[in-house]
């Protein structure tokens, strides 16, 4: 397995089936685009397995950070480690960019996430609570 940083919005739309949904074009120029944003793809041979994406954010009384934003894997790759590679990866690279520390999100019933996260060295902190925006309807408000 080989893990590679992507800056090619051809070989995004080749992977998209590591994705949620299709790549947006104009999403995915704008992303590769930022020198804080960070995609890694692990392949298995010439053959696209998982992705993360990754992106520094900054605040002037902590330093840079690195947010997982989001993890991959395609079902047949999966217990191969490649979940844990990538999550490795991604954290050596935001070593080398100088962030003091990374951190992730995930669904309380997603363990395979979890135990992944783990694997690669993450520690559980104390729970918070995750509030979100949806922008796209009127002023955000229910």
């Amino acid at each position: 397995m080989r893990i590679e940083r992507v800056v090619d919005v051809a070989a995004v739309h080749l992977a998209a089936a590591l994705f949620d949904g299709p790549p947006l074009a104009a999403a995915t120029e704008k992303f590769l685009a930022q020198p804080d944003h960070h995609l890694l793809f692990a392949y298995l041979g010439d053959r696209p397995v998982g992705m993360i994406s990754g992106v520094e954010t900054t605040h002037p009384d902590k330093g840079t950070e690195m947010f997982v934003y989001e993890l991959g894997v395609l079902p047949d790759a999966r217990l191969l480690g490649v979940g844990t590679a990538l999550v490795r990866a991604l954290a050596e690279l935001a070593r080398e960019r100088g962030c003091y520390g990374m951190w992730v999100a995930t669904e309380v019933d997603n363990e395979a996430a979890q135990a992944t996260y783990r694997r690669a060295g993450a520690t559980e902190q104390t729970p918070f609570v995750l509030l979100n925006w949806d922008l796209t309807v009127g002023d955000g408000a229910p």
